[in-house]
């Protein structure tokens, strides 16, 4: 981009090849698209994101639903795994067999996955279902939604931003290369002759 703060002193300077006007409009194009279009596209990127993670959330909040399930018994689990690498959520939460009865009424009775921490018989926890009592994840909120949306958004951003940055550098890359094959042409020319007295008498 130090290109662009030449572009007004090679605007009338006889010393300027025309490479290094076209190049320094190159890097202006590609600022004005970084600083305008970059956050244009992030914006709508985000807001189309958080639409359709709203919307998701709704039908979610809409499908499934909060019942309190009943300890019977805690589920023995393998002991916790030292590598935090490759340690997972399971080691956070407590499998139990549990009962419980879905939003239409029937009961159910299975093993799940509980927060508790030390789980004992009777014990309630909450449990998500869907309307038939099958086990569902917990329903996005709203909260969550948005985050997600503002990472997209930015992430849309960055990805115009390097998008435009490599064109833009592909794009000086090429000239560059075609003025080094202008002054190699130049110099085949010229070399034969080069210092000679009374060259081009």
């Amino acid at each position: 981009m130090r290109a662009i703060t030449g572009l007004w002193r090679w605007r009338h300077n006889p010393l300027r090849r025309g490479t290094d006007l076209a190049e320094a409009w190159v890097a202006l194009v590609a600022l004005l698209l970084i600083v305008v279009a970059a956050p244009v596209v992030g914006i709508v990127a985000g807001t189309l994101s958080r639409d359709a993670l709203y919307q998701s959330v709704r039908e979610q909040h809409r499908t499934r639903h909060a019942v309190t399930a009943t300890v019977v018994k805690k589920v023995a689990q393998p002991p916790l795994d030292p590598d935090p690498e490759t340690s997972t959520t399971r080691d956070a939460h407590t499998r139990v067999v549990a009962s419980w009865k879905a939003p239409d009424g029937s009961a159910h009775h299975g093993e799940v996955v509980s927060s508790l921490t030390t789980p004992h018989k009777g014990e309630a926890f909450p449990l998500w279902t869907d309307a038939h009592g099958h086990v569902v994840n917990r329903p996005l909120d709203r909260p969550t939604a948005l985050t997600h949306a503002v990472l997209a958004g930015f992430g849309a951003a960055v990805a115009v931003t390097g998008l435009v940055e490599g064109t833009r550098r592909v794009i000086v890359w090429r000239m560059v290369r075609r003025r080094y094959a202008r002054w190699e042409h130049a110099w085949d020319i010229a070399g034969p002759d080069w210092g000679r007295t009374g060259t081009g008498s």
